[in-house]
């Protein structure tokens, strides 16, 4: 449930309700707001007597969460969220879209610099670069450890940009943690719950890619974990999900836009790479992304795709990335957005 209270409560009168949510062995959560602070409280509410906190100082009324995900939902946070990431303080969420782009992986500091300074130069506010990989064939190339976070720290050094990179084991979560301005949870990982409940115990930011087969509910309650565990820090990231469509990697359905922007409050981003796995492609579905409302795009940036370590056939050169920022900008400003 949430608990409302009147415009104008003092630091006092919402503390006072917050310590009787806890006599009732219930959780809080403070939310403030423009107009009014709201507390959500969970836990089983059929311990609580209603009247005791209805009748609190200040307090305006009592609601029920309908929605299955309670912290994410619209019903306790009608504002929209927004999250600032990287050492320039980049505020996901707010009137400006955030692109995001970069290597699939971390092959070389040569590689990476190279690609680092041609996103920044593009405009973009974001350095992608895995340092741990989780390939479907135990063959495949599995990022550099360390040595890939240390160059990903001396690129975000170099170009202000902040720099996002995927944990894939909760013994990763601090070591990403330290070197990383937002921590990616992969599609693959979506339902990995101690992996979510760990990135929710620390302060970083979290991109959350939704699973190739999970459902919107399913994608919202595993930010559900992530929130409940400490960090409302949550950016939802669309990547493509599992059709039986061959002419693409994965299908991006962009209706998931207006669909989450219908439950929820927290920042929305698209990954036109994933989603579609060919980099002609890329480009279009970066602009219709913008058009629907996203606010930032991520997507695979290589200066040699063709020699990629992973994810080639589906990254665009540094060239085109400069080419689909000067696109961008003014489809974001035809929805009352910028770039």
């Amino acid at each position: 449930m949430i608990v409302v209270m009147r415009p104008g409560a003092a630091p006092e009168q919402i503390q006072h309700v917050v310590d009787l949510v806890h006599e009732f062995g219930l959780k809080d959560h403070v939310i403030y707001g423009t107009d009014r602070t709201v507390i959500a409280c969970l836990g089983d509410k059929r311990m609580v007597e209603k009247d005791a906190i209805e009748n609190a100082p200040m307090v305006e009324k009592i609601v029920p969460i309908l929605a299955p995900y309670k912290m994410a939902s619209l019903e306790v946070k009608r504002e929209k969220t927004t999250i600032a990431i990287g050492p320039e303080g980049f505020r996901i969420g707010d009137v400006k879209v955030g692109v995001i782009a970069g290597p699939c992986a971390v092959e070389s500091r040569e590689q990476l610099l190279e690609t680092a300074l041609a996103v920044k130069a593009a405009g973009g506010i974001g350095l992608r670069g895995g340092a741990f990989k989780p390939r479907t064939s135990p063959y495949a190339f599995q990022g550099m450890g360390r040595e890939g976070l240390e160059l990903l720290a001396e690129a975000r050094e170099q170009t202000g940009l902040a720099i996002v990179t995927e944990v894939i084991g909760t013994e990763q979560v601090k070591l990403c943690a330290d070197y990383a301005d937002v921590l990616q949870i992969g599609a693959r990982n979506m339902q990995h719950y101690p992996l979510l409940e760990a990135v929710g115990k620390v302060t970083t930011p979290v991109l959350l890619k939704r699973g190739m087969s999970a459902s919107l509910d399913e994608f919202l309650l595993a930010a559900e974990y992530i929130i409940n565990a400490g960090n409302p820090n949550v950016i939802l990231c669309e990547r493509g999900i599992r059709t039986f469509e061959t002419y693409v990697r994965n299908t991006l359905p962009l209706a998931v836009i207006p669909a989450l922007r219908e439950r929820t409050h927290l920042p929305i981003v698209i990954d036109p790479s994933h989603g579609t796995g060919r980099a002609q492609m890329v480009p279009a579905m970066s602009l219709a992304a913008v058009a629907a409302g996203a606010d930032g795009v991520i997507l695979e940036c290589h200066p040699n795709p063709e020699r990629a370590a992973s994810d080639g056939a589906q990254s665009i050169t540094p060239q085109s990335f400069s080419d689909l920022m000067g696109r961008l900008r003014p489809v974001a400003q035809a929805v009352d957005r910028d770039l």
